[in-house]
């Protein structure tokens, strides 16, 4: 397992989130929830493009059709890549405006799953929802105080859900046909001292790797069994997602946060808020398209 982690981008992130590769055109998109802004970050140039939107935006996935899809302050949108527009698709929550959109993905089936959270507070009043392509959303689990991490087993039968705050990443049975998702249980119990568990991803050997925000590393765990198989340290504090990428999908990108860090810590480590990469010795797969 490497343990080498490099800064490919300085990117002084406020809070990076939603790493995300697109196989396609082999880029990785990714956002600043903080800053307002959707990223398009090109390893081979090592340029990265900032698109500056009017909201909180809390992740970004491909779409089929071309741009791509946001969960943004006031719903689901089809952003643009060329005009740099964005067009609502759906508000699920127009009474609740002091939650926002935090971390999401599709699904196999490219329906498009996202979850809300208090942007003050503490209090579980979010919940996750799912977009389908037809652009109608349906409420799939609530109450939820920090809806994070999302993803899929190999087989299409489980999905994996966060909750940050619980410390737990919950396992469904998960209904390719409908998205239905039922018999919650846990599948990994995090420990305190590693913080508290952000942003997830799959590999190709069904392995869970997940972002630890806090606990400065990201880890890998068989999530039939619960067992910590690996723990990867991130010159970091605040570790939020990651994503494989490449051309190979041999590369794990990591996004960080320097949010709430006191000025003393950003200067010890200006890297804070950085997006990293390094080469795990295990590939992922293919991130899932919006199919709307």
């Amino acid at each position: 397992m490497a343990t080498d982690v490099e800064v490919v981008l300085d990117a002084h992130a406020e809070l990076g989130e939603g790493a995300i590769w697109h196989a396609q055109r082999q880029v990785l998109y990714w956002v600043d929830i903080l800053k307002q802004q959707v990223h398009v970050f090109n390893p081979k140039t090592r340029r990265n493009r900032t698109i500056q939107l009017a909201e909180p935006v809390g992740t970004v996935v491909p779409r089929k059709a071309g741009g791509v899809m946001v969960a943004a302050k006031h719903g689901f949108a089809h952003l643009d890549l060329n005009t740099e527009m964005l067009a609502f698709y759906a508000d699920p929550e127009p009474d609740k405006p002091a939650n926002r959109f935090n971390d999401g993905k599709c699904d196999p089936a490219g329906r498009f799953w996202a979850g809300t959270m208090p942007m003050s507070g503490s209090e579980p009043t979010g919940s996750l929802y799912c977009l389908f392509p037809d652009r109608t959303v349906k409420k799939m689990l609530s109450p939820v105080t920090v809806s994070n991490g999302i993803a899929w087993s190999l087989d299409a039968r489980t999905m994996y859900f966060i909750d940050t705050p619980r410390r737990v990443v919950d396992a469904f049975d998960y209904d390719f046909a409908t998205a239905n998702i039922s018999n919650r249980r846990d599948a990994i119990v995090v420990p305190p001292e590693l913080g508290w568990p952000d942003g997830c991803t799959i590999d190709a050997e069904g392995m869970l790797w997940i972002a630890h925000y806090g606990g400065g590393c990201v880890t890998r765990w068989n999530p039939q069994t619960g067992a910590l198989l690996a723990k990867l340290p991130v010159p970091a504090t605040n570790v939020t997602s990651v994503a494989f990428g490449g051309a190979t999908l041999d590369v794990l990108y990591i996004t960080t946060a320097r949010a709430g860090l006191s000025p003393l810590a950003i200067r010890q480590n200006p890297h804070e808020g950085a997006l990293f990469a390094t080469r795990p010795g295990v590939t992922g797969i293919e991130a899932f398209e919006f199919a709307g």
